[in-house]
């Protein structure tokens, strides 16, 4: 179960004119809590003004041995600003040093257990964060296994973790490739600069890398590249399977208000029974609220962090009843087909629906 803890701010370094990283002591006691899968977030929480603000960033750093014992002493996460962002202009510009966080306890699925193979990932931006954990720990705990980076900037000052993914170059040049895109820089050597759209990664791929080959794919960034390389992959014939997404943040262009109409009508009174935390109960919906709203409303305990079904940290098991999810940026099909649905975008479509997030 998700749960949050008061973590010190260890270190807020400077990454770029626009991004930090925030280091956080964790305590003995909480290591076990706060071990990781490399891929993993953690979900930030202060309150301002009376508001509750929640916002989910990357674990960056290497993620420890399952077989050690205790978990990690410190968590590291990678913060860009955005413009009117209310989490991120407060650590950006204000959090210190010797400051505490409220951290929820690591989440998400888009991982990779280091085993042999070969791997690739295309990211944009600061989708480099959950990568730089998962490319790092795989090169250092499995050496049978090799790793094909191409990422998408806008220029070089404006890249992230610039100097710790060379490293990995010269730690590892047999064994991990890197290929740099800039998109409003022209750059010495390499590729011309320019955006990775789905044209130009059919052209690009194979020759980079055997594409059949690949056992994992790794898509991360805004979500018109990480739907741009998930199309480009499929022309080349790879299944959807070894294609993993996380998208960082959806692009103005994308619908993100819930479908005014459904195929199936929605019941006149409806009630949700959930298991949470080893605990069971049964509540009205009103309106037209979501069901994450309605747990809201009576355990607000509830994981969430984004609200808008990018995040997947209100993941939670249909178990029955039927539901309507206005919007999916976060579940793979898999896990859709398995039953699983985003509580903030799922509403009622029977008259009971039961949901376990313990699962």
């Amino acid at each position: 179960m998700a749960r949050f803890h008061p973590l010190r701010v260890a270190a807020v370094d400077r990454l770029t004119d626009d991004s930090v990283t925030l280091t956080f002591d964790v305590p003995p006691p909480l290591r076990e809590e706060f071990r990781f899968t490399p891929g993993q977030h953690l979900a930030l929480r202060r309150f301002a003004d009376g508001a509750e603000i929640r916002r989910t960033y990357s674990i960056c750093s290497p993620a420890p041995h399952a077989d050690a014992p205790g978990g990690p002493e410190t968590l590291r996460v990678g913060v860009r600003l955005v413009e009117d962002g209310a989490f991120s202009t407060y650590a950006f510009k204000e959090l210190c040093v010797g400051d505490e966080l409220e951290v929820m306890t690591p989440a998400g699925r888009f991982t990779l257990d280091p085993a042999p193979g070969r791997y690739a990932a295309i990211v944009g931006g600061s989708g480099i964060t959950p990568v730089l954990s998962i490319v790092t720990t795989l090169l250092e705990r499995e050496p049978q296994a090799q790793f094909c980076l191409l990422r998408s900037d806008r220029t070089t000052a404006s890249t992230m973790f610039l100097e710790e993914v060379a490293d990995l170059k010269d730690r590892w040049p047999g064994r991990f490739q890197l290929v740099t895109v800039l998109s409003r820089e022209e750059q010495q050597a390499g590729l011309d600069s320019g955006r990775l759209d789905e044209q130009r990664l059919a052209r690009l791929l194979p020759a980079l890398l055997p594409v059949a080959e690949v056992d994992g794919w790794f898509l991360c960034g805004p979500f018109g590249l990480v739907q741009g390389a998930e199309r480009a992959l499929r022309d080349l014939g790879v299944a959807r399977r070894r294609i993993h997404e996380e998208i960082f943040h959806v692009d103005g262009a994308v619908d993100t208000t819930p479908p005014a109409t459904s195929s199936v009508p929605a019941p006149a009174h409806s009630t949700v029974t959930v298991t949470l935390d080893g605990r069971s109960g049964t509540w009205p919906v009103q309106g037209s609220e979501t069901l994450l709203e309605t747990v809201l409303r009576n355990r607000a305990d509830a994981p969430y962090a984004c609200k808008g079904g990018v995040c997947g940290t209100c993941r939670a098991f249909r178990v029955s009843g039927e539901v309507r999810m206005d919007h999916n940026y976060a579940l793979e099909p898999e896990e859709t087909e398995a039953g699983y649905v985003l509580a903030c975008q799922s509403r009622p479509t029977t008259d009971t629906v039961e949901l376990d997030f313990d699962r």
